[in-house]
């Protein structure tokens, strides 16, 4: 739990009555921003008011402030937290006019619709109180640094949503599982992330409140104080927006970077590619009410657009922002990118052969862009316990790993949190963390038990239809004018036949043989009769990443069964008897 999270929440007390519990957010949370970016302009205010009244082209005032104070927004106002009590009677008034003064930049009271929440406070004779509790928190990054200050807003966040019986998940993603998926997007070996003046590109089209962005620009910076790292992002959630664009201004970054607004249906970077793309999409979320733009896009952009693999069904739509990250990847020739994304099970399995989620699979495994494939353990999250898992896609791999997967079992490491928070009853420790990276590192020669290192085409398989003759009274098969038998629909079945089937390991080149192998060897002495309709074959791709770290455990000897049956008839009897008696 975060103190400050705990203290600042603390505030809102002062707005029972008024305000119900599952308001209090739109009060607190845009009185944290403000506060946290007035203590870092405090310092340089007078500078800045000095400069504004000299330069009144926009444009050449950000430039002046720039050199003088180092940063990229401003505040104009005469007005701060630190005088803004001085004049009773025009509080509202002048708060808003210290909004109002921002620069361009700062568009984030907009999405609280914070004007509207002073107003609300002033007539509710609240507003004096919440200015002056608010004033004494000293918010500065000197003070509490960007990782407490995430924290905060995370703890904030989760309190806001239990009030008002929401789920926080859609808007962070737990630190713990962060840094992991951070620690596998720039664990691969022959990247020198310390080498002098790198400069990289880090992008998040589910940006949240920053949280991945600003976990990975604190890995990178651990490793090479001197690197930069330009981040990107775009976000949907008005209050989440708010919040990270808020987070990157305090931290110098170029605000115009953070993008408000629905990746699937306009991406606000579109044509950029990034170094390092992440992103923990929402789960099983429908996405029918957009379904005609993105089919649309898909229609209009030919064979090399975004979504032009498939699409996945329109109740679930996270793998149209893997299709979406997988583009975004730095080209090869441009130096390449890496993909690190947060998903559910679904993705792995769902759909037949060429529906739209196995076309997808299709698509990245025959372009070679898996990498890696972690499993997570459950009851990670806040508001969901099902199983996670990792995607690492990367298009241009180490050599050892080209034309390969890696399934890595991190179910097992995990830590028990001392408290529950929502439905995330486990923690992945740094201990943890070092052994799932170690797995990764290790690659073909890691423990065969916690990872699989299989060829992409081992993910393939043909949907192949069997066809059987249409009888008449008397038996016979019915034919048609060529003289071949009719098929009975009634007795038509499917039979799945995987790429290396009798040991073949020539893909998809193989279909003819490796299905006519099949057919002959397991179907053909029970139905001989039966024949293939090779029209009707269809290309799949799945991961049964279960099926792979499948233990059998036997079922216990009878004798031991039984004797628990009759220890268990002997109660039901001792107890009838009581009964009775």
């Amino acid at each position: 739990m975060s103190a400050l999270g705990s203290f600042i929440w603390s505030i809102a007390d002062q707005l029972r009555g008024p305000y119900r519990p599952n308001q209090y957010g739109t009060v607190v949370l845009p009185f944290t921003i403000l506060r946290r970016l007035d203590c870092i302009l405090e310092p340089d205010q007078a500078t800045v008011r000095e400069l504004a009244a000299k330069f009144e082209n926009p444009n050449r005032l950000k430039v002046e402030v720039k050199k003088a104070t180092g940063r990229t927004f401003y505040n104009t106002s005469n007005y701060s937290f630190a005088n803004l009590l001085a004049d009773a009677d025009g509080l509202a008034d002048n708060l808003a006019d210290y909004i109002d003064r921002f620069s361009a930049d700062v568009d984030v009271f907009e999405y609280f619709d914070f004007k509207k929440e002073i107003l609300a406070l002033e007539k509710a004779g609240l507003l004096r109180e919440i200015v002056k509790s608010f004033g004494k928190v000293d918010l500065h990054p000197d003070v509490v640094s960007n990782s407490d200050m995430g924290d905060a807003f995370e703890y904030i966040i989760r309190k806001f949503n239990e009030a008002a019986n929401e789920t926080s998940g859609d808007h962070y993603t737990p630190r713990d599982a962060i840094r992991l998926l951070v620690d596998l997007l720039f664990a691969e070996k022959d990247v020198d992330l310390t080498e002098g003046g790198i400069i990289r590109s880090l992008y998040d089209p589910t940006a949240g409140t920053g949280g991945m962005l600003s976990l990975a620009e604190e890995h990178l910076l651990a490793e090479n104080p001197d690197a930069k790292l330009g981040l990107y992002g775009q976000e949907y959630n008005p209050q989440s927006y708010a919040i990270c664009k808020s987070d990157l201004l305090a931290k110098g970054h170029d605000a115009t970077n953070i993008a408000f607004g629905n990746t699937l249906t306009d991406d606000a970077f579109k044509g950029r590619q990034f170094d390092y793309c992440m992103s923990n999409p929402p789960y099983g979320v429908d996405w029918k009410q957009y379904a005609k733009a993105v089919k649309e896009e898909r229609d209009s952009a030919g064979p090399y657009g975004r979504f032009a693999p498939g699409l996945p069904a329109t109740s679930d739509g996270q793998m149209l922002f893997l299709l979406h990250l997988a583009h975004k990847m730095r080209a090869p020739e441009d130096g390449g990118g890496r993909v690190g994304i947060v998903m559910n099970g679904s993705p792995l399995f769902n759909g037949a052969a060429e529906s739209g989620p196995s076309n997808i699979r299709r698509w990245l495994l025959e372009k070679d862009l898996v990498e890696a494939i972690v499993a997570l353990p459950t009851n990670m999250f806040f508001n969901t316990g099902i199983a996670t898992y990792i995607w690492i896609l990367d298009n241009t791999k180490h050599p050892d790993r080209q034309g390969k997967v890696q399934l890595i079992d991190g179910t097992s490491f995990w830590t028990k949190m001392r408290k529950n928070l929502g439905a995330k009853g486990r923690e992945i420790s740094d201990a943890d963390r070092v052994k799932v990276v170690r797995l990764y590192d290790d690659f073909e020669d890691a423990d065969p038990e916690l990872t699989k290192v299989l060829r992409n085409d081992e993910f393939g398989y043909w949907t192949v239809t069997i066809e059987r003759p249409l009888l008449d009274e008397g038996g016979n098969p019915v034919v048609n004018r060529k003289g071949d038998p009719k098929p009975d629909s009634k007795k038509r079945d499917t039979e799945n036949v995987p790429f290396t089937y009798g040991g073949s390991t020539a893909g998809a080149a193989a279909e003819r043989e490796v299905i006519q192998a099949y057919f002959d060897a397991e179907l053909k002495p029970h139905v001989p009769d039966a024949w293939i309709d090779w029209a009707k074959t269809k290309t799949g791709y799945e991961i049964p990443f279960t099926r792979h770290f499948y233990k059998y455990v036997p079922p216990r000897p009878l004798a031991e069964i039984d004797a628990d049956l009759e220890k268990q008839v002997a109660k039901i009897l001792d107890l009838l008897r009581e009964v009775e008696g």
